[in-house]
């Protein structure tokens, strides 16, 4: 089994590779657009870890050239899926401080149209969609790490204010965690026919920005425990 993990920043990459290789060397090579994909060695599943840009275009972008240069490489396995991953903001009463969340929706919270009686998504608007399911085994994931397993926003600005955050609660009452990737890594992922995951580490509560409360140490020591946890997951998968 070959994975793709795709994370924001290197801070996020870093902790995802810290999990899955705590003690073996890790190895690195160029894909175009300037991206190094990280792998551990001796690990039963092969998984690329990927620091593709901040927000959905640059993740979407990333991980789409990620997959193709896999795909063009003579020889070499295609991806089996497509894993985004980091920390993010959760919401009030259903995903705490340091909590882990594995998706069970991956959703464009702002893709769509601002009316005077409030948001339309996209599908409301006649194209497109807002909405991507992840893989089956997202369900096990969650077991496993002792995640939320519920839906992920996926946002271009981040919730600073308690209106907003009370806003995407009325649209999206089962809301976990909001992060600015999930969304634009399953776009590309669907349209190389690639299954998609997304696991995060909730660092702030979503509401007023206070950089102050933020925990994104724990976050991010969060997210090396999950991913640590995760490759007896891929490897039972892979059989």
């Amino acid at each position: 089994m070959r994975v793709l993990v795709v994370t924001a920043v290197r801070a996020e990459a870093d902790s995802v590779v810290a999990g899955l290789c705590p003690d073996g060397p890790v190895t690195s090579h160029r894909v175009p657009g300037g991206h190094t994909l990280r792998r551990c060695a001796g690990t039963g599943t092969a998984v690329d870890v990927l620091a593709g840009g901040v927000g959905p275009a640059a993740a979407a972008a990333a991980t789409a050239t990620a997959l193709t240069a896999a795909a063009s490489t003579p020889g070499a396995p295609p991806y089996d899926l497509v894993v985004s991953a980091g920390i993010g903001g959760g919401f009030a009463g259903v995903a705490p401080l340091g909590a882990v969340v594995v998706a069970d929706a991956m959703v464009a919270a702002d893709l769509g149209a601002q009316t005077p009686d409030g948001h339309l998504p996209v599908e409301e608007l006649g194209f497109g969609r807002s909405v991507h399911r992840p893989a089956a085994l997202s369900e096990r994931v969650a077991e496993v790490l002792g995640a939320v397993h519920g839906p992920v926003l996926t946002v271009s600005t981040v919730t600073g204010t308690a209106a907003r955050a009370a806003e995407l609660t009325a649209r999206h009452p089962r809301a976990a965690v909001e992060a600015m990737e999930g969304f634009g890594v399953a776009e590309a992922a669907a349209s190389h026919g690639v299954p998609v995951a997304e696991i995060r580490a909730v660092s702030n509560a979503v509401g007023p920005r206070d950089r102050a409360a933020w925990r994104v140490g724990e976050a991010l020591d969060a997210l090396r425990d999950a991913f640590r946890l995760l490759i007896p997951v891929l490897d039972e998968e892979a059989r």
